[in-house]
């Protein structure tokens, strides 16, 4: 090899960035999300290794098998949940380990190497709230904006901005609505009280309905203004992986990094 060639070939090698792996990206979410790490907590790998080589990153609120799929076809090998992706809190798959949609999954994950990433409590510990951060951009809502609207004007906003098939809701549809309160994802009825005591609605991914749901009924039975827009966990949450995309490429600029939503899984006829 001549000296040229060398030089050619040296000058080759340097150009060509070194992967990261789970653990050096793992590692860099950690510093940067800014807020003291768990001992206890979700936020683990679910599959793969802490060595495993990275070649691209998606984001989104839930790793389900089509969205591997697609991440998988878009040369992204490291997926980003928000929420679990063997449908448990904790990703147990004790009582489920010969299920043969367990199996498939777990047999592409492995196929295509997948290091699987929840990232969920220290998202929501972030300041500002990671997710609902970016529910907010995706509603283009302002943090205590006064809203001058009725009831059915703001469901039809929220349905129309998040592309919504099955929003549900509970109050008048001509109620006026001034003060709107936003909990994306889950809502337990102590903070659903706490925010409906000071909001015309509440706006939220989820409730069990023997509990916040007959809470708002009773409320209007009572002949207080209140009601309720019930968007879907999925949706009431998705904007803030996206947002957690677009953050996570402030510090990790060697990747390509994206969204990939998981999608609306509810339609009505």
């Amino acid at each position: 090899m001549t000296r040229r060639a060398a030089i050619l070939l040296t000058a080759t090698a340097a150009a060509q960035p070194r992967k990261l792996n789970a653990g050096e990206i793992i590692a860099r979410i950690q510093k940067q999300v800014a807020v003291p790490w768990r001992a206890e907590t979700v936020d683990t790998l679910k599959s793969g290794t802490m060595e495993t080589p990275v070649t691209g990153i998606a984001t989104t609120f839930m790793s389900t098998l089509e969205v591997l799929q697609k991440a998988v076809a878009e040369g992204k090998n490291m997926v980003i949940t928000h929420e679990p992706t063997f449908y448990q809190g904790d990703d147990n798959t004790r009582d489920t380990a010969t299920d043969p949609t367990v199996l498939a999954k777990k047999a592409f994950i492995e196929k295509h190497n997948i290091a699987i990433f929840r990232f969920h409590d220290h998202w929501h510990m972030r300041r500002p709230d990671g997710i609902r951060e970016g529910m907010m951009k995706e509603l283009g809502w302002q943090p205590g904006q006064t809203h001058n609207t009725t009831l059915k004007a703001l469901a039809a906003e929220a349905k129309a901005k998040l592309k919504i098939r099955a929003i549900r809701v509970i109050g008048d549809p001509n109620q006026p609505i001034a003060k709107v309160a936003l909990n994306p994802g889950y809502a337990n009825l102590s903070g659903a009280i706490r925010a409906l005591a000071t909001a015309d609605v509440l706006v939220l991914g989820e409730a069990r309905e023997w509990e916040v749901y007959e809470y708002v009924q009773d409320q209007i039975s009572s002949g207080a203004k209140k009601s309720l827009i019930v968007l879907g966990h999925a949706v009431s949450e998705e904007g803030g992986m996206k947002e957690c995309a677009a953050w996570l490429k402030t510090f990790i600029p060697e990747l390509p990094i994206a969204h990939v939503p998981a999608g609306e899984p509810f339609w009505t006829l």
